[in-house]
């Protein structure tokens, strides 16, 4: 499974990575290749929503790692 992730959280690719996860940088050229995408608050979630991708977006603010991971293995 192939995450975009904000270059803010860049703490968490490594995470994503070790759990077997292929990490990229969001921006605006591989948005329609990922399976999800992971944002570092609300205001990112909703201009990620507005990108006119059916990917989901996660809102990482205030959740731990594992909260993260947990969400992304029930896509």
């Amino acid at each position: 499974m192939q995450i975009a992730l904000e270059r803010i959280l860049s703490n968490l690719a490594e995470v994503l990575e070790i759990e077997g996860y292929n990490v990229v940088f969001l921006d605006d050229s591989n948005i329609n290749n990922v399976d999800a995408i992971i944002v570092g608050s609300a205001d990112d979630l909703l201009n990620a929503q507005n990108r006119g991708t059916d990917v989901p977006v996660i809102n990482a603010a205030g959740r731990t790692f594992n909260e993260i991971i947990i969400e992304l293995e029930c896509m």
